[in-house]
């Protein structure tokens, strides 16, 4: 019976992390305004990458709308976002789990400019 028990818990986890691998890394954008521009570096190195709205059909993130963020791998980065408005906002060391959602919201819009 230990053994029944052992393989099932093993069955189990196997399933549930080849699920997670299958669901994309999505972005949330719980800011208030729309992103044209969504871009991630590695955390710290301001290397940032192409411009993830070119995943969503109109080529922009409206408010409550999600991202299927392709590229990368799981880990910390930087974000840089371009709004409608041309505001450039900066959020830094967010986390990119993998079959994750994560989410930017206006209080993490702290490094802006115009």
């Amino acid at each position: 019976m230990g053994r029944f028990a052992f393989g099932f818990v093993l069955v189990a986890l196997l399933t549930s992390a080849a699920g997670a691998a299958d669901k994309p890394m999505r972005f949330w954008n719980l800011t208030s305004d729309t992103i044209v521009d969504f871009r991630t570096a590695p955390a710290g190195t301001g290397d940032f990458g192409p411009n993830q709205c070119a995943n969503d059909r109109d080529g922009a993130v409206d408010h409550d709308e999600r991202l299927r963020i392709t590229g990368i791998a799981p880990g910390r980065y930087d974000a840089k976002l371009t709004f409608k408005d041309g505001r450039v906002c900066t959020v830094r060391n967010i986390e990119i789990r993998d079959g994750a959602v994560f989410a930017i919201e206006d209080k993490d819009l702290t490094e802006c400019s115009k």
